[in-house]
């Protein structure tokens, strides 16, 4: 779907909006970035265009690459192959479906791939093959993120088998990006399919689509005609794509700089010099609850405690969300992304709960499944390539324990996110902020430096279960304090390295304060880490869980800090 003129003698000044049929004002258009300004639909733009949208002005320098064989299969449909080329590059003024080049985005240095849908159906022939991995070669040289903007119906046919090898020249370029631990952003446009969706615009870190987008291996047209199937409407649209964990984010065309730029800044910060954390008091009151673990428990399951989703919004100074676990499913109770604490940069990883009786049901209560540790273990990968700590923030009563969990492999999930993070080379940091429910928590709790709340709980299994299995369902206080759940006893055994303060009343009477000792504990933890070797980093966490349950606890002494 596009913006098209309405009448001919009215082309410089109204169109029709062919999404929702109004007219549109053509300069209210185009300051809206060719965006319905009615409906939102997002119109198709050029390669220029969205250049000019997407990067600081002037900011842009073009890269070339060598053409090849104009012609390598001498092919002819209505027309030969070469005639077909040059009415392309007619129409669109460019020589390929593809411009890519040096630029900046909120003044962040950045390589730009930008497919033109106007040329070819932005088809992957040989010479935009070329250009996107001459691209990538020059991100590789530089250090510097590249960021694909896709737009393609899929491999050019002219080209035959060479168009098709494409996707795989530029994959292994990709491939030494990630090596490199070089970002990767994907932008995808309407429409994105073939062998662009199912190559380099669905292998980056980072997967974002413009609203209304599509992406998918074959179109609406080639599903019907080859097998006979109707889709359902909104079927491989971005909102569709996001909700089945296939995207990162849908971003209004808007807000793509914004969004793109904080990216940006990761890459821009690596090996910067961070300055120590500032540990001063704040005045926080210690709040271990009352001493009797039972009222412990009761108070780490409070609706009224901050979640993650509160932690994220106090602690960070900025946060981007990054969704979806890749194999068609978004989970609602483990929340990822990117964010900034102060200078320093981490992947944020959390069981989220909710308030109110819509948002405990909409995030299963914090019972993960499968498909939110899946999210998990790429979020480990992405902060591992990029080289940022991973902050876990462990809020859950366990991992959900039903039908459909258990036939998509929940062992198997738990099991891979804690091999997952006892490997992985970069600090890890846990929080335990409400309840740290059996392997559930575990998953997300192998960790260089495990702190719990003040009013929080770890345990193998819930007092309840403990009670129903060993005594009777009205034992449960009995069990919460047999299985020395509470956070003085973990530090006892060694399990954890310090309790977080809560301030009087417990975090549920201030969320900000409670966010605060949050910060600064893992601000001081993660500055105490990054000065360590990533090997010594690895075999240290490594001794770490080897002495637990051992002949000689880790610490003899509960520390509570503020």
């Amino acid at each position: 779907m596009s913006i098209t003129v309405q009448w001919a003698g009215q082309a410089s000044t109204w169109l029709r909006c062919t999404s929702c049929d109004e007219l549109i004002y053509r300069p209210r258009w185009l300051r809206n970035l060719e965006v319905c300004p009615l409906c939102r639909h997002h119109s198709r733009m050029s390669a220029r265009g969205r250049i000019e949208a997407l990067a600081d002005a002037g900011s842009f320098h073009q890269l070339t690459a060598d053409e090849g064989d104009p012609d390598p299969l001498g092919f002819v449909d209505e027309l030969p192959y070469p005639q077909r080329l040059e009415r392309a590059r007619t129409a669109t003024g460019e020589r390929e479906a593809v411009v890519c080049g040096h630029a900046r985005v909120r003044g962040r240095s950045v390589v730009l791939a930008v497919m033109d849908f106007r040329f070819m159906g932005g088809s992957l022939g040989s010479g935009t093959g070329e250009l996107i991995t001459v691209a990538a070669e020059s991100a590789l040289a530089d250090r510097t993120p590249l960021l694909l903007v896709c737009a393609s119906g899929g491999a050019r046919m002219q080209e035959g088998i060479l168009s098709l090898l494409q996707m795989a020249k530029i994959s292994q370029a990709i491939a030494r990006l990630n090596e490199a631990g070089i970002l990767v952003v994907s932008l995808i446009t309407d429409p994105t399919y073939g062998g662009v969706a199912a190559s380099f615009a669905t292998q980056a870190d980072v997967v974002l689509a413009e609203p209304g987008a599509r992406l998918g291996f074959a179109g609406p047209r080639v599903i019907r005609d080859t097998i006979g199937q109707q889709l359902p409407p909104g079927f491989q649209t971005a909102e569709h794509l996001l909700a089945h964990g296939l995207l990162d984010a849908v971003v209004e065309r808007s807000r793509l700089p914004e969004q793109i730029g904080l990216l940006l800044e990761v890459a821009d910060a690596e090996g910067a010099e961070l300055p120590a954390p500032d540990h001063a008091d704040t005045g926080h009151v210690v709040a271990a609850g009352s001493g009797d673990p039972w009222d412990i428990v009761r108070a780490a399951r409070g609706v009224d405690r901050p979640t993650t989703r509160d932690y994220l919004n106090r602690i960070c100074d900025w946060f981007v969300e990054l969704r979806g676990d890749r194999m068609g499913s978004d989970s609602r109770t483990i929340v990822g992304g990117i964010g900034r604490l102060g200078d320093r940069h981490v992947v944020m990883v959390g069981t989220q709960k909710g308030h109110t009786s819509r948002e405990l049901s909409d995030s299963n209560f914090g019972m993960a499944g499968p498909d939110g540790y899946r999210k998990a273990m790429r979020l480990f990968a992405l902060a591992e390539r990029l080289r940022l700590p991973v902050v876990t923030l462990v809020d859950t009563p366990g991992a959900y324990p039903g039908i459909e969990a258990e036939n998509q492999g929940q062992a198997h999930t738990i099991a891979a996110s804690i091999l997952r993070l006892s490997s992985v080379r970069t600090p890890v940091v846990t929080i335990i902020i409400g309840e740290g429910g059996s392997g559930g928590a575990l998953a997300l709790a192998v960790a260089d430096s495990v702190h719990m709340m003040a009013n929080a709980i770890y345990s193998v299994i819930s007092p309840e279960g403990c009670a129903a299995i060993l005594w009777s369902a009205g034992e449960a206080a009995r069990a919460a304090a047999a299985l020395r759940l509470t956070a003085p006893d973990l530090t006892r055994m060694g399990v954890i390295d310090g309790v977080i303060a809560e301030p009087a009343g417990g975090a549920r009477a201030d969320h900000d304060a409670a966010a605060t000792g949050v910060r600064r504990t893992i601000e001081r933890v993660l500055g105490e880490l990054a000065g360590l070797n990533i090997e010594d980093l690895v075999e240290r966490r490594r001794r770490r869980l080897r002495r637990i349950g051992g002949a000689a606890p880790a610490s003899t002494g509960s520390e509570i800090t503020a």
